[in-house]
């Protein structure tokens, strides 16, 4: 989530398709493109984790409502807070567009999550009544068709985020069910996601040093992209052999980081108000402190929203949702 945070203080702020182009290999520049480049390899390893857990767990209403209520609050409180403060001119039709938690069913990580999300049963289904070698197959299909075709020239692949982390949960469900010695090698996955990103980060310093940053993202640009998804495995496999002791704080922290997302990145007002106003981004990259900015600005909105969201679920969700199962608990 921090490399999501991350990625949104480049992309959202104005210094991508701006300033940072100006003079692509200068230090601050070259800095900004590779401190943003790791946001979609982020939602992989994020939806990585769902899709282990997940293919061995079920849905009930509870965890579904759970996720919605959570949603709908931000957006909610969110609506409210930037329409008294002008952000908005109100009407019926802006209300509720707003507070839906589907927007599109294209990219919009929140509103496609919640889709994938009700798909879990049945994708589990699928994965459950496949044999290794049949679950292996789709994943090359799959990766096949959305990944390496998107990565040649002139090929043009259309996909939308429902479908990608479908691929995405296949892919976590054969790891999940099919473990072998080298899923276990700590030190092989770590050496893996090193190579890989330094590979990754070559391809960003050749087109800044040879296309001024054009298409500097090309193979970490989207979810599906080459390095974004082997970046997204590997890691993911390396965290995953890590032996962590239970740790409250720990858990406390990763209960809320869904909810960092949905602060964060809430609306384009949102967006406007953080990157561009308050933190004002594109003025401190013109400054000697454009590197303590950066870092210290996406430590402190992690922080400052995993404490806001710490307070909701103990203030509001936990109340709400215990008079909610009190009323209706039956499983998926």
């Amino acid at each position: 989530m921090l490399l999501i945070v991350a990625h949104h203080y480049v992309v959202n702020s104005g210094l991508t398709y701006g300033v940072i182009n100006y003079q692509p290999t200068a230090i601050r520049s070259i800095f900004m493109y590779i401190f943003g480049a790791w946001g979609k390899t982020a939602i992989n390893c994020f939806v990585m984790i769902t899709g282990y857990f997940m293919c061995k767990a079920d849905i009930s209403i509870i965890k579904f409502i759970k996720l919605l209520f959570e949603i709908v609050f931000y957006k909610l409180i969110f609506y409210i807070v930037f329409l008294v403060y002008g952000y908005y001119d109100f009407s019926f039709h802006n209300f509720v567009h707003a507070l839906f938690p589907i927007q599109n069913i294209a990219d919009n990580f929140v509103g496609c999550f919640l889709i994938f999300y009700l798909t879990i049963p049945f994708l589990n289904i699928l994965v459950k009544n496949l044999n290794k070698k049949q679950h292996l197959y789709l994943i090359i299909l799959c990766v096949f068709t959305y990944t390496i075709l998107y990565q040649i020239p002139g090929h043009i692949v259309r996909y939308n985020y429902v479908i990608w982390f479908a691929v995405l949960f296949i892919i976590a469900s054969y790891i999940r069910f099919y473990p072998t010695k080298v899923y276990n090698n700590t030190k092989t996955w770590c050496l893996l996601t090193l190579g890989l990103l330094l590979l990754a980060t070559a391809t960003i310093l050749r087109s800044i040093y040879y296309s001024n940053g054009e298409n500097a993202y090309q193979f970490v640009s989207d979810c599906n992209a080459i390095f974004a998804l082997l970046i997204g495995i590997s890691s993911f496999m390396f965290f995953k052999n890590i032996n962590i002791k239970p740790n409250k704080l720990i858990n406390l922290i990763g209960s809320s980081t869904f909810g960092v997302l949905l602060i964060h990145a809430n609306s384009d007002a949102m967006r406007q108000w953080l990157w561009k106003e308050t933190l004002n981004n594109v003025y401190w990259f013109g400054t000697p402190y454009v590197f303590i900015h950066a870092i210290l600005s996406v430590i402190g909105i992690f922080s400052i929203c995993i404490i806001i969201d710490v307070i909701r679920k103990r203030v509001i969700e936990k109340p709400v949702m215990e008079y909610i199962e009190e009323k209706i608990n039956p499983h998926y």
